[in-house]
């Protein structure tokens, strides 16, 4: 009894700390703060070089469904005050083809937002915002910007749809350079960036904040494993069902091959 509660009490502890570590940077600070529109304005205000931009809405988690194929969960959704739609994530790790999962995310946003039989004149107007850890385009920029250009001519031409890229790599002295120091350093705060800066203290030092990212990490945790276990469990039903019954035993010894099995058979949500 008292050894389970001591169990307890030090994973409590453990995600303490874990929740101590977190940055903008990370996916579950960042939609934590983005449910403050006033962040997000104050983000693409540097990003997208437009002082005087405004954001009506802002939307975390905003999940783009697909009947057809792979649905997405967006890090943040907004609609600006001149009508625009952005997709801000965030990206840690250069672990796959993100300009691919911009492209998807993009298709996926503007067919969530365009009602059937509407003209394409009247298609929204969207921007992708992919915020990094690593220099995506390995150019030693802060800040790209990826432009449809006619081959043969040079001219630049727009569809409506927008790709930025940012990154906290690049140290190159910019206002973008400067609000990527606080998403990814621990300790750096800039009063250019009050909302930001402040957000980001409150989740970090303070008890209301870290009570908040704990509850959050806490129930991040229980889907996890409850999501682990369905996983399990299709796959056991998948590998009974094709009559796999050596692979299903050895499931249950070798955790390498179980996941292997997972990967290929039973992929997870994106």
């Amino acid at each position: 009894m008292n050894t389970n509660k001591g169990s307890g009490m030090s994973n409590k502890a453990k995600i303490r700390e874990e929740a101590k570590k977190l940055n903008p940077i990370d996916d579950l600070m960042f939609r934590t703060m983005a449910e403050d529109k006033a962040f997000c304005e104050e983000i693409l205000r540097v990003i997208l070089s437009d002082p005087a931009l405004t954001v009506l809405e802002s939307t975390p988690q905003y999940a783009g469904t697909n009947p057809q194929g792979r649905s997405v969960i967006l890090d943040a959704k907004c609609v600006l005050g001149d009508g625009r739609k952005i997709d801000i994530e965030v990206q840690k790790a250069n672990d796959t083809d993100h300009q691919r999962r911009v492209r998807y995310n993009g298709a996926i946003l503007t067919t969530n937002l365009t009602d059937p039989g509407v003209k394409f004149e009247n298609v929204p107007d969207v921007c992708v915002v992919f915020i990094s850890r690593f220099d995506i385009f390995k150019g030693n920029c802060s800040l790209y910007h990826v432009d449809r250009v006619i081959r043969e001519t040079g001219k630049v031409v727009d569809n409506g749809f927008e790709e930025v890229y940012v990154n906290a790599k690049v140290k190159d002295g910019s206002e973008v350079s400067e609000l990527m120091e606080v998403f990814v350093d621990d300790a750096a705060y800039n009063s250019k960036f009050p909302v930001t800066s402040g957000s980001k203290r409150r989740y970090k030092t303070t008890e209301e904040g870290q009570q908040v990212m704990c509850e959050i990490m806490e129930r991040l945790n229980r889907e996890t494993e409850q999501e682990t276990r369905l996983r399990i469990n299709q796959l056991n039903a998948i590998l009974i069902k094709s009559k796999r019954y050596d692979d299903l035993e050895r499931t249950t010894y070798d955790s390498d091959y179980q996941e292997q099995l997972l990967i290929e058979l039973v992929p997870e949500k994106a």
